[in-house]
């Protein structure tokens, strides 16, 4: 692996068709693998984009591929590629997945939200791990029903 580099050779291979392929008109596109080392550089490390090094492609340009690939489907079918080798390979062990939603408290002890609860939606990341959760879910959950006496009687009527 060069200094930088997130992919081995193996997995760009693997990667790479499944890349959008890029135009043809106006000004030239940087590499995908370029942008996509990008990217996984500021997701390995959580810095901002602006502190992207230079070695990469402008931080607008790793952000809007990035956002594009999402909008596209890219990312899901790179996700359900390298599962599947791991399914076939065997190490994956379906009983023991799940996901995780942690949450922690706001800084300096704030616990008031600028906008109430209700005007909240759920975040784009939630519905898009619910959407990949659901589709590859191998099994389906029970329906829970309502029991047919809604209330409990009432000591008066004993």
């Amino acid at each position: 692996m060069s200094r930088g580099s997130y992919l081995t050779e193996k997995q760009w291979r693997k990667i790479e068709p499944l890349l959008p392929k890029m135009r043809s008109r106006g000004r030239p596109w940087r590499k995908n693998r370029e942008v996509l080392e990008g990217i996984l550089w500021i997701l390995r490390t959580g810095a901002r984009w602006i502190d992207l090094p230079e070695r990469y492609p402008s931080p607008s340009t790793c952000w809007r591929r990035l956002k594009a690939w999402e909008d596209q489907g890219v990312w899901l079918k790179i996700w359900r590629a390298f599962l599947g080798e791991l399914d076939e390979r065997g190490r994956i062990r379906w009983g023991e997945c799940f996901l995780d939603g942690s949450f922690s408290a706001a800084k300096k002890g704030a616990k008031v939200s600028g906008r109430p609860k209700r005007a909240r939606g759920q975040s784009l990341w939630w519905w898009q791990t619910a959407k990949v959760f659901l589709w590859e879910c191998p099994f389906t959950l029970p329906v829970r029903r309502r029991s047919s006496s809604r209330r409990s009687p009432s000591r008066r009527s004993e």
